[in-house]
């Protein structure tokens, strides 16, 4: 019998970290719960946590160093950036010097702490909790994130009430959402390898050695442009091996349901709820009448490659980083990773979702129409 891939995805993993879980609910549907059943319970209890704080913002000085106390007070092992801590004002700080005293710090692109962290406190907007994913690229502790950016679209919590938000979170009462993230494979060809007039690389004999590849966890998107030339990106849209569609316009962005209220959005895509197993593709001001944004089962492959007669590259970028050139012979293959990322709520799943899209993006805010009584005429 012939194997098919399930369009429904990977299943994600459901332990987040060293000693996080989801709680079992027997009445699961194909791998996916109900998202009002999705709770947060604790094989051991937590012991420490890593606070990501917005880079460059006096406003967040006096939260995160209220927050750092209070964890320390509770005993917690506390994990902080060494970035953060190089901040003038912290370190002109002498009351906080012994605070300072008790973290373990860690750089970015040096350290690993995958299985150092148990939880993830953000504070700022929704930036931090992007940043937070990338820091890793298997699985993921459960993420607490703060509202103290600009829109906020994912950060649930006030931080006027944080030390009983964090206690209950501490005690594993709280509800979960899985944040699906996308798994991309950036393959490029070395500077030695020749690429001939059909797309296909000449690498005299040494196909391994002539290629190199790099792997991301993706929470929002995907994006493909066309940088900083003037004509139109042209790139090949593959999906399970099938050419689908030559993209020809600005872009094109692939994006998580969580990133279908990013930059999707703004491109003309409609709002997916982060619970839905689905891929979006959104082509970016498209030449073209008819190229309408499309949602694809979560369990396909997507492959991007620059078009055979495309005039110029393409530029590639990860979440809004990592941004990076493609070119002939370079090929992008996205699918759904079995890592999410497990964002806790304020009240649960679906709840803090239309509240952030009322709140955030004052989703069909309208005037009310006036009410017409029986004795006015309707016409």
């Amino acid at each position: 019998a012939l194997s098919c891939p399930s369009l429904h995805g990977t299943s994600p993993v459901t332990t987040f970290g060293p000693k996080a879980c989801m709680l079992q609910n027997p009445l699961a549907v194909m791998h996916i719960q109900d998202p009002a059943s999705q709770r947060l319970t604790w094989n051991k209890p937590p012991k420490s946590v890593l606070v990501i704080k917005k880079i460059q913002d006096a406003s967040l000085l006096q939260p995160f160093k209220e927050l750092c106390v209070f964890l320390t007070e509770k005993n917690m092992i506390v994990y902080v950036e060494r970035k953060v801590l190089a901040d003038p004002v912290i370190q002109a700080d002498e009351s906080f010097a012994a605070v300072i005293q008790k973290f373990c710090t860690f750089r970015e692109d040096l350290n690993d702490i995958s299985n150092r962290v148990d939880f993830i406190i953000c504070l700022g907007g929704d930036g931090t909790l992007l940043y937070a994913s990338s820091l890793f690229q298997k699985s993921v502790p459960p993420v607490m994130s703060f509202h103290l950016g600009s829109l906020g679209f994912l950060t649930p919590f006030n931080f006027d009430t944080y030390q009983s938000q964090v206690t209950q979170i501490i005690e594993g009462n709280a509800a979960i959402i899985l944040r699906s993230r996308l798994r991309v494979v950036k393959e490029s060809r070395e500077k030695n390898a020749r690429v001939d007039k059909k797309g296909i690389i000449m690498t005299n004999g040494d196909s391994e050695g002539s290629r190199k590849a790099m792997q991301y966890q993706v929470l929002n998107e995907v994006v493909v442009d066309r940088g900083p030339f003037s004509y139109l990106s042209n790139v090949d849209l593959f999906l399970d091996g099938h050419l689908i569609t030559t993209v020809q316009g600005d872009g094109v962005i692939v994006s998580t349901p969580t990133g279908s209220t990013a930059y999707a959005v703004a491109a003309g895509a409609s709002m997916i709820h982060p619970n839905v197993p689905a891929i979006m593709i959104t082509p970016i001001c498209p030449h073209s009448l008819s190229f309408r944004p499309i949602v694809v089962p979560a369990g396909v492959e997507l492959k991007i490659m620059l078009s055979r007669d495309s005039r110029n590259t393409a530029w590639v970028s990860f979440d809004g980083r990592k941004r990076q050139e493609i070119c002939h012979g370079d090929n992008i293959t996205i699918t759904t990773s079995c890592f999410p990322v497990p964002s806790i709520c304020f009240q649960d799943p679906v709840n803090d979702w239309f509240e952030s899209l009322a709140q955030c993006l004052h989703w069909n805010v309208r005037k009310k129409q006036n009410y017409l009584s029986s004795k006015e005429d309707v016409f």
